[in-house]
């Protein structure tokens, strides 16, 4: 499968890494991934299965992860626990950056590439900047899909805190690469998905790649602060209008499914479809399932 790589410009001093698959001329849907994570996480064999469906599949690293821009040094103001006190009533903090900037980011990634309209998929903190996206640019979303994430309304279940702080927590940024590689593997089976476990050896060696390819966790702190910065997302879900699919899975502890009904229950006419034994990650047992409720979706508006 040829990928065609390239960055673009999308915000003063910020340039987004993407990797562009598929027949440019089929229809494109714009993958989103979540906190601190790469377009790695959009593994080639799942895009396969999008671009054998007939579609143009463009994945990126957002701002401050991947190959991306990073804004090396800048911190957000205020403590952990004031800003999730914050959140769990809905209300937004202090940021560097909100989602609202990231889904900037996505409108300007598709300007680059001459995508006027575009299927818009996004995960956990992805899934947030998709929602904001589908509201906020409506006219150029065909479709959405929505896989494990949250709109963060009000008096949601907060995570796990085992998972939460698995996810925000871990070695310094100068421990050895070994000790690196073990955390991530560690935090994918408290993740990851209980249903659908990964073999240690594929945990160990996705991780290498992605720590080959960009070890940056400094840019976990102002994703979060970004999630945590834009508070409720329920009066953008009710502006969207495209047909939208909720995917999650039942045994998410860190995005838990009360986030995913939430959104389903808000956007208009949105559908869910809940996954036993599926957690915070995307199984390959999966991938067809997962691709065809997408599909099914997309040809709504096909």
């Amino acid at each position: 499968m040829e990928i065609r790589t390239g960055t673009a410009t999308v915000a003063e001093e910020i340039e987004l890494y993407y990797e562009d698959l598929g027949n440019p001329g089929d229809p494109a849907v714009l993958l989103i991934m979540g906190l601190g994570a790469q377009l790695l996480l959009w593994r080639n064999g799942f895009c396969e299965k999008l671009v054998d469906q007939g579609y143009r599949v463009i994945r990126y690293d957002n701002r401050d992860v991947g190959l991306s821009t990073k804004l090396h040094g800048q911190r957000a103001r205020g403590g952990l626990v004031p800003k999730l006190a914050k959140s769990y009533v809905g209300r937004p903090s202090s940021s560097v950056y909100t989602l609202e900037d990231m889904a900037d980011d996505a409108a300007a990634l598709l300007d680059h590439l001459g995508v006027e309209q575009a299927h818009i998929v996004g995960a956990s903190m992805g899934g947030m900047i998709a929602q904001i996206f589908a509201a906020r640019y409506s006219l150029r979303t065909k479709a959405l899909g929505i896989i494990f994430s949250s709109n963060n309304s009000a008096f949601l279940p907060p995570p796990a805190p085992r998972a939460l702080l698995s996810l925000i927590t871990g070695p310094p940024p100068n421990a050895p690469r070994d000790v690196i590689v073990e955390n991530v593997v560690r935090v994918g089976k408290i993740i990851g998905s209980p249903g659908y476990p990964v073999p240690d050896e594929q945990a160990r060696a996705d991780a290498i790649e992605a720590y080959d390819r960009c070890h940056y966790p400094q840019g976990i702190a102002r994703h979060f602060a970004a999630i945590l910065g834009s508070g409720s997302l329920k009066h953008y879900d009710r502006q969207i209008t495209a047909p939208t699919v909720v995917i999650h899975g039942r045994a998410d502890k860190l995005m838990r499914p009360s986030g995913g009904r939430s959104i389903a229950s808000t956007i208009p006419n949105a559908r869910l479809a809940l996954f036993d034994g599926m957690a915070h990650d995307l199984p390959e047992d999966l991938w067809d399932d997962i691709a065809g409720e997408l599909k099914t979706t997309f040809a709504e508006v096909s």
